[in-house]
């Protein structure tokens, strides 16, 4: 039972991202990568790592997916339509592809991999005061670093969207 439905998210996620980066309509487009990123959670509810599935449904399909779909509503290209690449683009993303498959396929199916029982577990508590940590293997530098990266990149968001009035504003000043 369990493979049935493993192969149906792979399938479910491999046509929506192939829906999601084929397609000309921007919401469109964003809408596939949410039924993409569901099935990625849906994965990792099945080999029972639910404290992923949940970061992962909050955190990329519910406030990524957000966020995207109200840049696209604040730039009012609701129905963009994006271009077509040229042919030449084309082909050579389809050879990138089809090499990156090739390596891929190459890699998989040349290593042996062995089933590890691992009897260890580990709680949401313990991954909390991990990054929480100043001690030696703790993530508080990184947390730290990511938290300042974000808050730059919201006030940079902020000054791209109101630098069209406040150049309106300063030019009926002078």
């Amino acid at each position: 039972m369990e493979r049935i439905i493993f192969y149906t998210l792979a399938l479910v996620m491999i046509v929506f991202a192939i829906a999601s980066v084929t397609s000309r309509k921007m919401l469109r487009s964003v809408i596939y990568l949410l039924f993409t990123l569901c099935g990625i959670a849906g994965v990792y509810f099945l080999i029972d790592y639910n404290f992923l599935a949940a970061i992962q449904l909050t955190v990329y399909a519910g406030g990524i997916i957000v966020l995207i779909i109200f840049s696209v509503l604040l730039v009012h290209h609701i129905e963009m339509e994006l271009e077509i690449a040229k042919t030449s683009k084309q082909l050579l993303t389809a050879v990138a592809c089809l090499l990156g498959l090739g390596v891929f396929l190459t890699t998989i199916y040349s290593h042996e991999f062995n089933v590890v029982e691992n009897s260890l577990t580990t709680t949401t508590a313990e991954i909390g005061a991990k990054l929480l940590s100043y001690e030696a293997g703790g993530f508080i530098l990184p947390f730290e670093v990511i938290s300042v990266l974000l808050l730059a990149a919201m006030v940079g968001a902020i000054i791209i969207a109101k630098g069209a009035k406040l150049t309106d504003k300063n030019d009926k000043a002078l």
